[in-house]
């Protein structure tokens, strides 16, 4: 077994990323400059994106049978982007409802019970990503709505924070599958007014410039495992060319980006 022994960074595997984000901000837009993308669109809001697609998926089955082709048969697609996670999971709910033959609606199942079984559909669909990695080499790119929580620490005040608009069960299993969770939001600076009466008032400014956060914060939820800087200025640059070179030095060229014409 000794032969076998290596640098446990000496291969970057196809990459498994989540990317949160508010309504709108161009989280699709990142999702296709990613290498050779196809789009899997759960919601139906991805027309200004001139990128290849599925047909809409309405049902848990359309989601099996979309990876089904994209294992079985020859293509050149080398990133999938599931559009989004929060819009599949009512879809996964149904379809733990209707294999229990019992339940008709997640909550049914008692405290909790629901969302626990519906963790074993969740896996079926993180097995088939990694399938496609494994014998595609594809990329897994998915892509979440945010939602602001509050969060009650045992021993600090409590405090609100951005993170997927998930259960928080599938949320966590989302979190610990993912090489990268990041946060894309809008750059916003706080300017300080003064009013009457020695009072001062923060007023936020914002230009249209995003930023991708790769750390976990009090405000908001993030990871990654490359080391990423916590912080990459986007912009307005709609390849994201910042995070795709950010993630290439990570790696140590273990990540390639293909750079292609953003349609």
């Amino acid at each position: 077994m000794i032969e076998l022994v290596r640098k446990a960074n000496a291969f970057v595997p196809p990459q498994k990323i989540v990317v949160i984000g508010v309504q709108g901000i161009g989280k699709t837009t990142f999702g296709s400059t990613f290498e050779n993308p196809i789009l899997l669109p759960i919601e139906d809001g991805a027309h200004a994106v001139n990128v290849d697609a599925f047909p809409l998926a309405t049902t848990y089955q359309d989601i099996l049978d979309a990876m089904g082709d994209l294992y079985e048969k020859e293509h050149d697609f080398k990133t999938l982007v599931v559009d989004s996670l929060d819009w599949l999971e009512p879809l996964v709910w149904e379809t733990t409802c209707r294999a229990s033959e019992k339940y008709e609606s997640i909550e049914a199942f008692g405290y909790q019970k629901g969302y626990l079984e519906a963790d074993k559909w969740w896996r079926m669909l993180m097995g088939g990503f990694d399938s496609l990695r494994a014998k595609k080499g594809m990329h897994i790119v998915l892509l979440a709505h945010s939602e602001v929580k509050t969060v009650t620490p045992p021993d600090s005040d409590s405090y609100d924070r951005y993170q997927m608009r998930l259960h928080k069960r599938a949320f966590g299993l989302w979190t610990e599958w993912a090489d990268v969770v990041s946060f894309l939001t809008y750059k916003i600076a706080i300017k300080k007014e003064t009013k009457g009466f020695g009072t001062d008032r923060g007023r936020a400014i914002g230009t249209g410039d995003r930023v991708i956060y790769t750390a976990e914060r009090p405000a908001w939820d993030a990871k990654n495992r490359w080391g990423l800087p916590d912080e990459i200025f986007i912009g307005k640059d709609v390849t994201f060319e910042a995070f795709h070179k950010a993630l290439e030095t990570a790696t140590n060229g273990g990540y390639k980006h293909h750079k292609e014409e953003v349609k």
